[in-house]
């Protein structure tokens, strides 16, 4: 969270603000000297533009707000469109790491 937070320009008073609390608490929570309530982890998520199991360990991706509802917009499309959203997907993604390998 402190990552995250540092990266956006974040006091931790400011953080405390937008969630409502006080700085001392995202300190606290910052040291992993206490866990916010589920509520809390969501606030702070949602003003870090994090998902809640990135802010809390679950996972190391750290998927800001716009890819995630990207994903959630495909995620609802039939399998047939979910095909060509990734075929095009998968040739950049190939495209990048070929541009990246001739890079080094």
């Amino acid at each position: 969270m402190t990552e995250v937070r540092k990266r956006k320009a974040l006091s931790q008073a400011e953080l405390a603000r937008r969630v409502g609390t006080k700085a001392p608490v995202i300190g606290r929570y910052e040291r992993e000297e206490a866990k916010p309530s589920i509520e809390v982890a969501t606030k702070i998520a949602q003003v870090l533009e994090v998902s809640l199991d990135y802010l809390v360990g679950n996972t190391e991706l750290e998927l800001d707000v716009k890819t995630l509802r990207r994903v959630e917009d495909i995620s609802k499309m039939s399998p047939d469109e979910k095909d060509k959203i990734f075929m095009v997907v998968d040739a950049l993604i190939r495209d990048f790491k070929l541009r990246n390998l001739a890079a080094s």
